[in-house]
């Protein structure tokens, strides 16, 4: 799940750019790229979510634990969700 869990979400996104799903995807992700911030995400958002959204929530965690929340990818990823959230 871990190496598709980008692209699942930035599918969500796309998809739907100003959903609940998307937005609260879309902050975690925000906030996963700022580690100097500590990641100050509400993990009471995670409530918000079904199983299976929560399953993409900590897929995106565990991608950060395994900094691998930078680089090409992730980056790909961050311009693609900016881009729907601004309706391009």
């Amino acid at each position: 799940m871990r190496g598709d869990v980008l692209q699942r979400v930035v599918d969500i996104v796309r998809a739907q750019p100003h959903g609940a799903l998307s937005l609260t995807l879309y902050a975690l992700v925000s906030t996963l790229k700022m580690e100097k911030s500590g990641y100050m995400y509400m993990l009471r958002k995670l409530r918000d979510l079904n199983r299976e959204q929560r399953q993409l929530a900590y897929g995106l965690m565990e991608l950060m634990a395994e900094h691998r929340n930078q680089g090409e990818d992730w980056e790909a990823a961050i311009r693609a969700m900016d881009e729907a959230m601004r309706g391009g």
